[in-house]
């Protein structure tokens, strides 16, 4: 057979293909095209799910006649002035979008430069340029989505389906982009210059107002890399990814390496099949990512992701470990005046639990014995200067005032009633002090050779500094076998397994968080079988010990499976149990 040159329908329609797989995939195509516009303010209808008609109005800086000829030929693009390809300041560069949406489907634009005396309308279908009324900015209408290729009309879903689809790429470019205003069949408004966490409401829903942690970080090894925004405290989290909002130079991605990154740095105060919440805005010098890697544009290659990986972990994870004492600022303060005698009451004894010294060596590869977590030292309680009488006492958490069911501990804090489950509390103190520890490594008088395909041994070896902070020390043995020199102590299990399975976790995203993970496991086990236990009966002292120190440990607000340690319930909502409104 001949080889022959496909006609240009065809080639757009492959392309269509590529780049329009569905409304929603029409509705960024071209909403992206108006933020590169300049446009502020952008208005969107979809009727039928998409099926019958798309229009997009922007108040952006139009086209002229000669562009807009030009706009809806292939490859055409006023985004690339250097034809640099790892210089990328724009949403689109690639000037497919208009050509292929205009291959299946009716598309008409509605242009205007105000340079020109009047605007320009196109019919698509069939070229046709004409003066228009069109004052500024552009239109463009989508009608008749895959009429002309009615295999493509059959694979789409119901309308509703395909409306929450666009939904979700309007949601995510108003993420992108507070300063824009966006409208969406005049159902769904994201304000001009909305403030970002009243936008980040808007998006994901009320229960995360006042429940987001904000993040401002800028790399000290790598230059220009910065990471801004919020994430969720790890007891508001969802069932699935969905309001996840991850973006890189402005552009919304769905990226391994940050969907892993976050994962990392929520592993121990959030259960595996959880997902927490987060709007996280990543900035790296644009020859250090590849944006053209997809159709899509959604996801993109970074030079070095190990060191975005690791900036983006220690980030979060520092944002997370913030403990209580170190943000007072954030917590509406009550002094108690008590006196010095009272002080020392709480201040000077060690308090037994009949749980002994904690010696964290028996089988959890701790090497230094650890202090008992009820010992309370003059940094449980923040002292203010003050007379010689009365002393101020700033307790987050805090007076206890008693316990219940010999399971929690109710505090009064200002117009609040405290309650702490004391099991998650120490659980958490626990943990946190099993891992202050060094893990104990073993060395191997004879290494263990894994044989391994020679793909995942240069993949398992491409990671020997994190497999190391994690215990496992490798080398390569010849090209397809790597070689165990230590190990984590105690760890019996079948390693060959272990490598196949990081290698190939390591293929798929660039990292592997498995060795790591068993020993959260191994840590979160034991941490929760030494701890208080429901049912155990405290003192005042001891109820008081407890309290102050979760307010000194780090990620404080929940135990090592996610569930909460402490609530607060508000005097007025007590009070209208009560009808006392």
């Amino acid at each position: 057979m001949a080889v022959r040159v496909l006609p240009d329908f065809l080639v757009n329609q492959i392309a269509a293909g590529e780049v329009v797989e569905r409304p929603a995939s029409v509705v960024k195509e071209l909403v992206e095209n108006a933020l590169d516009a300049g446009a502020d303010q952008i208005l969107i209808d979809v009727i039928d799910g998409g099926r019958t008609l798309i229009s997009v109005v922007d108040n952006g800086s139009g086209m002229t006649r000669d562009d807009l000829a030009v706009a809806v030929t292939r490859h055409a693009t006023s985004k690339l002035p250097d034809d640099d390809l790892l210089n990328i300041n724009f949403m689109g560069f690639r000037g497919e979008a208009l050509p292929s949406i205009a291959s299946v489907s009716d598309m008409t634009i509605d242009t205007c430069n105000r340079a020109d005396e009047n605007g320009w309308r196109m019919d698509c279908s069939t070229g046709e340029i004409r003066p228009s009324d069109w004052e500024s900015g552009t239109r463009i209408r989508v009608e008749n989505l895959f009429a002309k290729t009615p295999a493509r009309l059959k694979f789409l879903r119901g309308d509703r389906a395909e409306m929450m689809s666009v939904l979700d790429v309007v949601k995510r470019l108003a993420m992108s982009r507070n300063d824009v205003g966006f409208v969406l069949n005049n159902k769904w408004r994201f304000p001009k210059n909305q403030d970002l966490l009243d936008r980040i409401v808007a998006v994901m829903g009320e229960d995360v107002r006042g429940r987001m942690l904000d993040i401002d970080a800028v790399s000290r090894s790598t230059s220009g890399m910065s990471l801004r925004g919020f994430i969720s405290e790890p007891t508001l989290r969802r069932a699935s990814s969905i309001d996840q909002y991850l973006f890189v130079n402005g552009r919304p991605v769905k990226d391994k390496v940050l969907v892993g990154a976050l994962r990392a740095a929520y592993m121990d105060v959030m259960h595996a099949r959880e997902f927490p919440l987060c709007a996280l805005y990543l900035t790296v010098p644009t020859n250090a990512v590849d944006v053209n890697v997809s159709p899509a544009k959604t996801e993109v290659h970074f030079l070095e992701p190990t060191h975005v990986r690791s900036f983006i972990v220690k980030t979060l994870r520092d944002r997370l470990a913030q403990t209580m004492t170190q943000n007072l600022i954030d917590v509406p303060r009550v002094m108690f005046p008590v006196s010095r005698a009272e002080v020392k009451s709480v201040c000077a004894p060690v308090f037994d639990f009949g749980i002994g010294s904690m010696r964290a060596v028996v089988r959890d590869n701790i090497q230094d014995d650890l202090p008992n977590p009820f010992v309370a030292t003059p940094g449980d309680v923040v002292v203010q200067n003050s007379t010689p009488e009365e002393t101020i006492v700033d307790l987050p958490l805090g007076r206890v005032i008693g316990q219940f069911g010999n399971k929690y501990i109710l505090a009064q804090k200002d117009d609040n009633l405290v309650v702490v489950d004391q099991h998650a509390a120490h659980e958490r103190i626990t943990y946190e002090k099993l891992r202050q520890n060094k893990i104990k490594t073993q060395p191997l008088l004879t290494p263990i050779v894994v044989k391994l395909r020679e793909e995942d041994a240069v993949a398992a070896l491409s990671i020997v500094e994190d497999l190391k902070q994690s215990g496992l020390v490798i080398d390569a043995f010849g090209d397809d076998a790597v070689a165990i020199f230590e190990k984590p102590a105690d760890w019996d299990m079948d390693w060959a397994d272990v490598l196949h399975n990081i290698a190939d976790e390591v293929r798929d995203n660039g990292h592997s968080s498995q060795l790591n993970e068993r020993l959260h496991l191994k840590l979160a086990n034991y941490a929760c079988h030494h701890s208080v236990r429901a049912g155990q009966k405290l003192d005042f002292a001891q109820m008081d010990a407890l309290l102050r120190d979760i307010e000194r440990t780090e990620r404080a607000g929940q135990c090592n499976h996610g569930r909460p340690v402490y609530k607060f319930i508000p005097m007025a909502e007590i009070d209208s149990w009560f009808e006392r409104i």
